[in-house]
């Protein structure tokens, strides 16, 4: 059976709480999720998840650190609207951040189907490894967030209102 949700983290691990998504995905690796569920640790790896949506997904989830001037910690689920028209320029394959992997998407001709962000209001963004303690409590909350999800159940996370990626 092909995957039909690709769970992908993101973020850079050299910047503190921006290693949110990879340590939750690091948690789900041990999680009972069902076969049609692919979860993957992008990193800074942009260009690399791209390629993988290509392959075609009913639902991308992403986790990443996402700022919003709430308390660290806090947990929000984000969906994404990526369809944005604005002609692809440039492709720096150093510096994808999701709305630059979603033009170059759209670009090679994919679809990441329905996109939901899975954000974590991060304490720290400065050099080091490893997260803020309000970081690493919010990951067991993360980590049945994406469950619910891939399940197809409602999380019980604050959602904002759509957002373009």
């Amino acid at each position: 059976m092909r995957p039909r949700v690709l769970v992908a983290g993101i973020g850079n691990i050299f910047l503190s709480d921006d290693g949110f998504g990879v340590e939750v995905i690091k948690e789900l690796e041990g999680t009972d999720l069902p076969e049609w569920v692919q979860i993957a640790d992008y990193g800074i790896a942009g260009m690399h998840l791209a390629y993988d949506l290509l392959g075609g997904y009913d639902t991308t989830i992403l986790l990443d650190a996402t700022p919003h001037g709430r308390p660290p910690g806090t947990l929000s689920l984000i969906e994404a609207d990526t369809e944005d028209n604005a002609a692809v320029t440039q492709i720096d394959a150093h510096g994808m951040q999701p709305d630059a992997v979603f033009r170059l998407l759209r670009l090679l001709g994919g679809d990441a189907g329905r996109v939901l962000l899975v954000g974590c209001e991060p304490a720290c963004l400065d050099e080091g490894i490893g997260l803020s303690p309000e970081v690493t409590a919010a990951v067991p909350a993360a980590v049945r967030a994406v469950t619910e999800l891939a399940w197809g159940t409602r999380p019980e996370l604050p959602v904002k209102e759509k957002t373009e990626v």
